[in-house]
């Protein structure tokens, strides 16, 4: 019986030396990480809705621009939100010069709610304009086209 495992414990004359590794496969934890990366990437597009505001339905063509602008949002409750901070009005200008860096030439979207009245909509565009920015435009829904 001895004979018989005498081959098992030797390798050609040498006997192996099996000692343990301490160190650590790193490729499945990079696969794992590559796929939450592809997840975050393809989720965090989705995640940014913003305030909820409905947008009244227009023909007017689409808008593309590669430089994501400044959005100033006025709700159904007339409250004002820059991106997705709500603002006071007393505040508006102060915090959108302080964030373009007082560039007049900074494109500003502005979305109002359909169901807000066109005078506070009206009262958002004048200060954003007084306050010297140029570029400030209203933001509206393209209507969904009828199914056949």
């Amino acid at each position: 019986m001895a004979a018989q495992l005498q081959p098992l414990a030797k390798r050609n004359g040498r006997r192996r030396n099996t000692q343990l590794s301490a160190a650590i496969n790193v490729i499945p934890l990079v696969d794992v990480m590559l796929v939450l990366l592809i997840i975050f990437m393809v989720t965090a597009p989705m995640m940014t809705v913003g305030v909820p505001v409905e947008l009244p339905k227009t023909q007017a063509a689409q808008m593309n621009d590669s430089v994501e602008p400044l959005v100033v949002s006025v709700n159904a409750s007339g409250q004002t939100y820059i991106q997705e901070t709500l603002v006071p009005m007393s505040a508006m200008v102060d915090r959108l010069k302080a964030i373009t860096n007082n560039n007049p030439e900074a494109k500003i979207y502005v979305r109002g709610d359909q169901k807000i009245a066109y005078g506070k909509v009206m009262e958002v565009m004048g200060a954003i304009a007084a306050a010297g920015f140029q570029k400030v435009s209203l933001i509206a829904e393209l209507p969904q086209s009828p199914t056949r």
